[in-house]
């Protein structure tokens, strides 16, 4: 009985004190469960990115849901959702997870930065150059030759050439090596009328081994150049270069009808 007694009392000073111990327990059960959601979001995360990483789309998405449904603020997961709709052509829900991650976080620079070229594939050159030119206003941003390098592909198109020479050029003296200024630079050489200086700009991203579908757009061109020039013979060598790179890609497929109309 006084052990019933005391139990009594002891509920009923937790009552007139708002019970602060049930509180407390359900307070730091709220927060264990949350700390445990976010480890298992970020472990959907890692698998998610490998399958991205490997073309395998579906899978990654799958993964980037499920770990949006444990930590849907965490602006790391946005973003790879942001991604993954992007692989899959998807540019709509593309961007709005970009913009979801930068809402969360508005200090994501590369969700900025793909955004960015998430606007250039949808010819929303004004809109991209505003978040380059913000990138670029950030002190913070580690890789301003990216933001730079998309500046001035945006301007190229936009008609604005001198500033996309500026930038583009500026890029490079910031990274030689990063080759999406090199090809840029060469696209604006080529729209100026300068072959022989795009020639060479193209024959440095084939020095950078770019990758297959690159180094195929960079031959398919350098021939097209070879071929105004009247060098068939040359032309013919950088057409048969982009099939054996990509015989089964834009270029390589692109190389391949030129050849026959050559032959």
């Amino acid at each position: 009985m006084r052990s019933h007694a005391k139990l009594l009392s002891t509920l009923a000073v937790c009552l007139l004190l708002g019970a602060p111990f049930t509180t407390g327990c359900a307070g730091t059960a709220a927060k264990e469960q949350q700390e445990l959601d976010a480890r298992k979001a970020i472990s959907h995360l890692d698998i998610g990115g490998d399958h991205l990483a490997h073309g395998r789309q579906a899978l990654a998405l799958r993964e980037f849901m499920a770990a949006e449904q444990l930590d849907p603020k965490n602006p790391k997961v946005q973003n790879a959702l942001a991604e993954a709709y992007l692989a899959q052509g998807k540019r709509e829900d593309s961007e709005k997870h970009y913009r979801r991650a930068i809402e969360l976080f508005p200090d994501f620079h590369d969700a900025r930065l793909s955004l960015a070229v998430l606007l250039i594939l949808e010819q929303r050159y004004p809109e991209a150059q505003i978040l380059c030119k913000a990138l670029l206003d950030d002190p913070t941003f580690p890789a301003p030759w990216r933001a730079l390098a998309n500046l001035g592909f945006a301007e190229m198109q936009m008609g604005q050439l001198a500033p996309a020479r500026e930038h583009l050029k500026l890029a490079l003296e910031y990274q030689k090596s990063y080759w999406p200024a090199t090809l840029s630079l060469a696209q604006l050489e080529l729209k100026e009328g300068h072959r022989r200086e795009a020639i060479g700009l193209l024959r440095e991203v084939l020095d950078l081994t770019p990758g297959p579908a690159v180094q195929a757009q960079a031959n398919y061109q350098i021939a097209e150049i070879y071929i105004s020039l009247g060098q068939r013979e040359q032309a013919v060598a950088h057409l048969s270069s982009a099939v054996q790179q990509t015989p089964d890609g834009l270029w390589g497929k692109r190389s391949e009808e030129y050849l026959k109309l050559l032959r």
